[in-house]
């Protein structure tokens, strides 16, 4: 009897833990067909319902404690982060007013923040694309009283066409072999037409500094001794940057602003003959004058 009831018993737990395994399977096969049918297991959406709930919670404890903010930093003005010279000299322009050109450079001379003899200087917003051939502007104009400047001229010649020319740097194959080591001492090369072809293989290192001649400028002229005296005379280049705008030094300081006044015309006399025959409307947009370290002065645009 008591065998019998012994029998039952592991009968029933045999049946009790095979129910148990079936049921482990049976959630196992579950899981791996729900993961085959290409969607996410059980457990992973559980863990991602978890992350949810924690970044909710720290959302509201955020919000709760409000976030601390310092004082803000005072901006102060582009003029008031300009030295003490400067703001005492602005003070003499109307920053609202647009001047005439020969009270620009009066004023000019008289607000020079700089211990030194500054030059002055005016730029011309022009109405043209540098990227155009025909609206490149670049040309040569000459100052009655100079610019103020020590210019340094060299010539590249035959020896023979040398010897009366008041050049600070003269030579044929003295000259190239200068180049050949980057040695450059001069602010002006004038060469013949017949020598360029020489000095092509030195564009690029004449070139961005400015230094290649050129029949526009007049260093490539047949008459040296010419060239030469206007370019120690007061002759100088200005062309077009990428931004349009012509910058150009007039002279120093000292000058005056009557000797400034007779250059800063000559320039506008030039600029008139420069003007493309495709630019429409306004060639020139705006005009100012400054010092070197000086505040800029609008002026009047009588160019047009």
């Amino acid at each position: 009897m008591v065998k019998k009831e012994e029998s039952k018993a592991e009968a029933i737990l045999d049946a009790v833990e095979a129910a148990e395994i079936a049921q482990d399977q049976s959630a196992e096969i579950a899981e791996e067909t729900f993961a085959k049918a290409g969607k996410r297991s059980k457990r992973v959406i559980e863990e991602e319902a978890a992350e949810v709930e924690r970044k909710e919670r720290a959302a509201i404890a955020k919000t709760e404690e409000p976030e601390k903010k310092g004082p803000r930093p005072v901006t102060r003005s582009k003029l008031a982060r300009r030295g003490k010279n400067y703001r005492k000299v602005a003070e003499k322009i109307d920053a609202k007013k647009v001047y005439a050109m020969d009270e620009a450079v009066k004023l000019a001379t008289e607000t020079n923040p700089s211990k030194f003899d500054a030059s002055v200087e005016v730029h011309f917003r022009l109405n043209v694309d540098p990227r155009q051939a025909d609206q490149n502007i670049r040309a040569t104009v000459k100052l009655p009283n100079g610019n103020g400047k020590t210019v340094r001229v060299a010539v590249f010649a035959p020896e023979d066409q040398l010897k009366d020319l008041k050049a600070d740097i003269k030579g044929d194959e003295t000259f190239l072999k200068q180049l050949d080591k980057e040695e450059i001492n001069f602010d002006i090369l004038i060469t013949l037409p017949a020598y360029m072809p020489k000095l092509g293989k030195y564009a690029r290192l004449l070139g961005p500094k400015g230094l290649m001649p050129n029949p526009k400028t007049g260093t490539v002229a047949t008459d040296l001794k010419k060239a030469v005296e206007e370019a120690k005379g007061g002759k100088i280049e200005y062309r077009v940057d990428k931004q349009a705008i012509v910058h150009l030094a007039i002279g120093k300081v000292s000058f005056g602003a009557e000797k400034l006044s007779q250059n800063v015309n000559a320039v506008l006399d030039s600029l008139k003959t420069v003007k493309p025959t495709t630019i429409k409307g306004a060639f020139v947009k705006s005009i100012s004058v400054s010092t070197t370290q000086g505040p800029s002065i609008k002026v009047e645009n009588t160019l047009g």
